[in-house]
């Protein structure tokens, strides 16, 4: 049992002066304890769970400072067992648990911890919150219920590879980025026509301005091409979420994901009869995602995360040797991601080993869709 003190500087502000003893008040105790955990690959991690306890003041029927206490909490075992797996993202800041508690006092401070590393850790943290926003409005039993009413799932493996035997070349999955609804009906239906296997959809609206509405209107307008919900998946909920809506695919980032969240999301997917496009952006991990019981298709993102500089070499590099192998061997298909557009991009990644290739950026620079794509393969590739 160790006791920890908190100092409140003149900079905060604080929203209750009701308390008796300042001393009293800013006082936790943390109690740590040892669990045993396993990776993917059934390699124990130890990993240190704190509980923090207020020593003095009770608030009794505080159930909901209560329960962020217990997510919070949840979220440091998340985060240490993706560190363990070498992923930097982490899930939420670290820096401590939720306002209100130490004491009655509500502050917080800017600090390393709880400050985003890079774009892509902001980006899941406001996931983070947003999703569990939109958990309290639709629980999971609502789900359920609507998944009685959402459309057939189209086979996104099946059409890719279809692709692929038809042209000769790496079956296209084309992306609606933003767009009004109406808009995007019209560019999913220009990529269908113009020789689209599948298509993408961005459904984040803070950063990118996509829309699950988009996805829905896509699905409805009677678009054959299965369809890719792009989205920052961090909850299993998001998945049940996105098949009423008409996905037939979801995207799994692995520089996000441990392992087994990967595989549990895998798995629920299978029960659907979805695909999982599982998203990676260097050897790490791709060697992990390769351990992965379940994996049918893995996306190379050329962009690097830390800097966003764009190399396509990244995707030859990341199937040489063994992995190479191991890809052949059980029937992976590879999809190249970003920095692709020209022929010579698409003729150079599929020497690498790629059979699909997601493009958007290239295409929507296009007034016509249709041209945009002949375009990126040097050819027809609509019949």
């Amino acid at each position: 049992m160790e006791s920890t003190w908190f100092k409140s500087p003149p900079a905060i502000s604080f929203s209750s002066s009701s308390c008796p003893k300042p001393r009293d008040c800013l006082t936790v105790r943390a109690s740590i304890r040892g669990e045993l955990m396993k990776d993917g690959r059934g390699n124990p991690i130890s990993l240190r769970c704190v509980q923090a306890q207020q020593s003095s003041v009770s608030h009794d029927g505080d159930s909901n400072s209560e329960l962020k206490i217990k997510e919070w909490e949840v979220g440091k075992y998340q985060d240490e067992i993706a560190a363990s797996q070498g992923i930097r993202i982490r899930r939420r800041p670290l820096t401590g648990p939720p306002l209100h508690y130490v004491g009655p006092f509500e502050f917080r401070l800017q600090n390393e911890g709880n400050t985003p590393r890079n774009i892509l850790e902001e980006i899941v943290w406001n996931k983070d919150k947003e999703v569990a926003q939109l958990k309290e409005r639709k629980p999971m039993y609502k789900l359920k219920k609507e998944l009685e009413n959402a459309p057939p799932v189209k086979d996104f493996i099946g059409a890719l590879k279809a692709s692929y035997a038809r042209t000769g070349l790496p079956a296209l999955i084309a992306e609606v980025k933003k767009a009004s609804p109406s808009r995007g009906v019209q560019i999913a239906q220009a990529y269908e026509k113009g020789g689209a296997a599948c298509l993408s959809v961005l459904t984040d609206t803070k950063y990118f301005q996509g829309s699950f509405e988009n996805l829905e209107a896509i699905n409805r307008a009677g678009v054959k091409c299965p369809l890719l919900c792009k989205e920052f998946i961090i909850d299993a909920w998001q998945i049940y979420y996105a098949r009423t809506k008409g996905a037939d695919a979801v995207l799994l980032i692995a520089a996000v994901l441990p392992d087994l969240d990967i595989e549990y999301m895998i798995k629920i997917c299978k029960i659907f009869g979805m695909a999982t496009l599982v998203e990676v952006h260097d050897e790490k991990e791709m060697d992990r995602v390769l351990g992965i019981k379940g994996i049918k298709l893995v996306g190379i993102n050329n962009r690097n995360l830390e800097t966003f500089e764009v190399d396509i070499s990244n995707t030859k590099k990341l199937l040489e040797g063994e992995r190479g192998r191991i890809i052949c061997e059980n029937d992976i298909i590879v999809v190249g991601e970003s920095g692709l557009f020209t022929p010579e991009d698409i003729a150079f990644v599929q020497e690498a080993g790629v059979k699909a290739v997601l493009v958007g950026e290239s295409l929507v620079k296009q007034s016509d869709p249709g041209i945009g794509i002949t375009g990126l393969f040097g050819r027809d590739i609509s019949s």
